[in-house]
């Protein structure tokens, strides 16, 4: 086998690894069978694969404040459904239900509907 050749299957190896490692699975994560509602305001938005993530402050119902870790779909799907970097802006104030964390001190919540109660702006998964 030529050098190149070798050295070309070992990158890609090395690349479908890494990509595989940093997916992870929904199940482990989050409680699929349970539905939690948070609302806040978000403070940073990243439309990215294979997760797009939103950071909320939300406030709890003892009173403090709480950053959660929202996970939505990847850009490629979202951007099919008309999402954009800019769709969602620092400042908005979101309502989002979706499955909580298998760890509740984890503070996430992966989106299955969200909503953006100023403009009426709806999002759900199918």
């Amino acid at each position: 086998m030529k050098w190149g050749v070798l050295a070309g299957v070992v990158i890609v190896s090395c690349a479908l690894v890494t990509s595989a490692a940093a997916h992870h699975s929904f199940t482990a994560t989050y409680l699929e069978n349970e539905m939690v509602t948070i609302e806040g305001q978000l403070v940073q938005f990243q439309l990215r694969n294979p997760h797009s993530f939103a950071q909320m402050i939300v406030r709890e119902p003892d009173g403090h404040e709480v950053r959660y870790a929202v996970e939505w779909r990847g850009a490629g799907e979202l951007g099919a459904q008309g999402v954009t970097p800019r769709t969602l802006q620092v400042g908005d104030y979101l309502v989002i239900t979706g499955n909580p964390s298998r760890a509740p001190t984890d503070h996430r919540v992966r989106v299955t509907r969200l909503v953006r109660p100023r403009d009426g702006f709806n999002w759900a998964w199918k």
